[in-house]
């Protein structure tokens, strides 16, 4: 985004080498908190650029998984990720899940990733690391009281803001509408859901 507003402001005059350099992804250790269905899509896609994966989830046990993820508990996931990326459901268990605690284990270089819900994370909390330059950035498709972004996250440059797209494809949104459909057939016919969450 930045390099895109950069040319669009007519700022390139050519290439230097070491204008706006970023860092690698490849082999970096991308800690995953939530490991479901999404959470383990995202471990499977992070093969593709070499990546370790450790993974938190609280039911599974501690250890490498057939898949060669790491299941670690929250703490060690939080102190060694280079990328830390949220996949939790909003419960009472998850709710402020990743308070000023947790978020000060992370490294100076962390890159924070919330795209399950706004109030999984202490947003205050987060926007001190990053405005403090305590974590070097954050990316958000979710907020806590959405549709508002707090004007103190918008004024940040080390941050990505999204309006809650994670799932906006004609292919994804197109399935979301057809198992709502199938949802509510089975409710009429006085049958089982499908995708009932209880």
């Amino acid at each position: 985004m930045e390099s895109d507003k950069y040319v669009r402001e007519g700022n390139f005059t050519g290439w230097e080498p070491m204008l706006m350099l970023g860092s690698d992804i490849y082999g970096k250790t991308l800690g995953i908190v939530g490991m479901g269905r999404i959470g383990q899509a995202v471990a499977r896609r992070s093969a593709g650029f070499g990546m370790k994966v450790l993974a938190y989830h609280p039911r599974r046990p501690l250890g490498e998984s057939p898949e060669g993820w790491h299941y670690v508990d929250l703490d060690t996931l939080l102190k060694e990720a280079d990328i830390i990326s949220l996949h939790v459901p909003l419960t009472p268990e998850t709710k402020n899940m990743i308070g000023r605690d947790e978020l000060r284990l992370l490294k100076n270089s962390a890159i924070f990733i919330n795209t399950a819900r706004g109030a999984v994370v202490d947003e205050e909390a987060l926007i001190e690391m990053l405005t403090s330059r305590k974590i070097a950035a954050a990316g958000f498709d979710v907020y806590i009281d959405e549709p508002y972004v707090p004007p103190e996250l918008k004024a940040l440059s080390n941050v990505v803001l999204l309006p809650h797209i994670g799932s906006a494809t004609v292919e994804t949104r197109t399935a979301m509408a057809m198992m709502a459909a199938r949802n509510a057939i089975a409710i009429f016919k006085n049958e089982t859901p499908p995708s009932r969450i209880n």
